[in-house]
């Protein structure tokens, strides 16, 4: 199945693949620690329907790291990476298209930024989150509750 991701041309327009998404794939599969993700994500493109997440990178336990989409590749950072990559020019917060910033989502702009890079960091820090808040025991996950951080 092909890539999924931003097509050329108007927005939700059907088209080729974008070639950044499919190289960029390409070289995670080549990862053993993120060839799993590539897999799910292709397999959950042979899914129909639009929901937000289906053209998105998760972890293992299900969290968004990264997402294509307004022609572009969208990653999770730290806030303060993402503010550090907006004056940078590498970037832009993301909005979704309801007028309101996501925190922490960078919309990578600049032609040179390695979304390959990004997209590693990305699955580094939305993984280390997800595992530091959630302990899988002999009884499944556990999630702390407030005071138990």
């Amino acid at each position: 199945m092909p890539p999924r991701g931003p097509t050329k041309g108007k927005p939700g327009s059907v088209g080729a693949p974008d070639p950044r998404v499919t190289a960029l794939l390409r070289a995670l599969r080549r990862d053993p620690t993120l060839a799993s993700v590539v897999d799910a994500y292709e397999k959950e493109g042979a899914t129909p329907g639009r929901k937000f997440g289906k053209n998105a990178l998760k972890t293992r336990d299900g969290k968004l790291f990264a997402l294509f989409t307004q022609d572009s590749l969208v990653v999770k950072l730290p806030n303060e990476r993402v503010a550090a990559l907006v004056a940078e020019g590498v970037g832009k917060p993301f909005d979704p298209g309801h007028g309101r910033l996501m925190k922490a989502w960078l919309r990578v702009t600049s032609a040179q930024a390695s979304w390959i890079e990004l997209t590693r960091e990305a699955f580094v820090f939305v993984g280390a989150n997800s595992s530091a808040r959630s302990i899988v025991g002999p009884r499944g996950v556990h999630r702390p509750k407030k005071g138990e951080r």
